[in-house]
C-alpha cells in the first residue's frame, strides 16, 4: 500500500511545461489526496506535476498524446543518449534551427527517427517554443511559433535524472491507451486522478491542440460514466475540470470544490490570470 509522502523527492518534478499543469495547485489538491492507497492512476498524466509530488510506489499513468508518453517511456529506458541529444540541441540553438526542428514531423523525418532523438526533439521544442505550449495541427504537426528566450533551460539533467531513478525504482507502468482502458483494472482501495482537457469556459478558451483528436463533450459525458462506475468499485477519485455550469450538472451526484487557479499559459499575456476550477471527488471509504 502506498502512502502520501510529506517530504518530497529530490529534484523530482515535471521535467516540460504543459498546458493545464497541476504545479500551483498542488498545495490544495494535496488536503484531498487519501492517506493511503494501492495503486495510483492517471489516464490523463501530461506532465506529471501530482504524480511526482505523489511519488507512489506502483502506478499506471497514461496520455493520449503518443509524443509525451515516448517522452516517458525514454527518459526511463535511456536518459544518458537523451540527455546527449539535448546537448546537441543546445549547441544547435536558434531561431532557423529551431524551425529546422519543428518541420520534422511536416517531412515525415521523425518516422526515421529513434524513440529517444523523437523524445528529444519533443523536449527541445517545449523548452524553446513560445511560452511552452504544446500544441498540434489537424495532421498532428507541431506548429507553435518561437519562444525568443535568452537562456533556455533545455538540459535539465538533475530533474530528468531523479525522473529516471523514480520510473525505474518504482512499479510504474506507461500507457498510450484509452482514458477508459487504463482503469479498468482499477478496485477498492486504488486511487485514480483525473485531469482531462477542460470544458471551455467561454467561445475563445478552447484549447484542443494537445493531440489531433481534440476532447469533445461526448468524451466528457463517457468520462463521468467511468467515474460512476469508479465510485461502484469503491475507488477514490479526484477529477479537476473547468467550473462551468455544465460539468455541475455532469457531477451533480458527487461532492464538489471550487478552487482558484492560475492561467499560466496564454498567448496573450493580459489574459493570464486568476480562473475558477471544480475538484470533484468520491471518497473510497465512503
Amino acid at each position: 500500500m502506498s502512502r502520501v509522502h510529506k517530504r518530497k523527492v529530490k529534484h523530482l518534478q515535471p521535467f516540460l511545461k504543459w498546458a493545464g499543469g497541476k504545479r500551483q495547485l498542488l498545495p490544495i489538491l494535496r488536503n484531498y489526496f487519501p492517506t493511503t492507497f494501492d495503486t495510483y492512476y492517471e489516464p490523463f498524466v501530461g506532465a506529471g506535476a501530482v504524480l511526482f509530488d505523489l511519488a507512489p510506489k506502483t502506478a499506471i499513468i497514461n496520455d493520449v498524446n503518443e509524443q509525451l508518453v515516448n517522452v516517458y517511456r525514454s527518459i526511463k529506458t535511456d536518459v544518458d543518449a537523451l540527455l546527449h541529444l539535448l546537448d546537441e540541441h543546445t549547441l544547435n540553438h536558434n531561431k532557423d534551427y529551431y524551425y529546422k526542428v519543428r518541420e520534422w514531423d511536416r517531412i515525415d523525418k521523425i518516422y526515421t527517427m529513434t524513440n529517444i532523438e523523437r523524445a528529444a526533439r519533443i523536449l527541445y521544442l517545449n523548452k524553446t517554443c513560445f511560452n511552452g505550449l504544446y500544441r498540434v495541427n489537424s495532421k498532428g504537426q507541431f506548429n507553435v511559433p518561437f519562444g525568443k528566450y535568452k537562456l533556455p533551460n533545455i538540459v535539465n539533467e538533475k530533474v530528468l535524472r531523479s525522473v529516471n531513478t523514480y520510473l525505474n525504482q518504482h512499479q510504474v507502468t506507461i500507457t498510450n491507451d484509452d482514458f477508459a482502458e487504463t482503469v479498468s483494472d482499477a478496485k477498492k482501495g486504488d486511487f485514480v486522478y483525473f485531469d482531462p482537457p477542460y470544458v471551455p469556459i467561454n467561445r475563445t478558451s478552447s484549447f484542443t491542440g494537445y493531440s489531433k483528436t481534440g476532447f469533445g463533450m461526448d468524451e466528457q459525458e463517457r468520462l463521468r460514466d467511468v467515474f460512476i462506475n469508479l465510485a461502484e468499485r469503491g475507488c477514490h477519485i479526484i477529477l479537476s475540470n473547468s467550473y462551468t455550469p455544465y460539468i455541475r450538472e455532469l457531477y451533480r451526484d458527487f461532492r464538489i470544490e471550487t478552487v482558484q487557479a492560475s492561467r499560466i499559459i496564454n498567448s496573450k499575456g493580459n489574459s493570464r490570470g486568476k480562473i475558477f476550477e471544480a475538484v470533484i471527488l468520491f471518497d473510497g471509504n465512503n
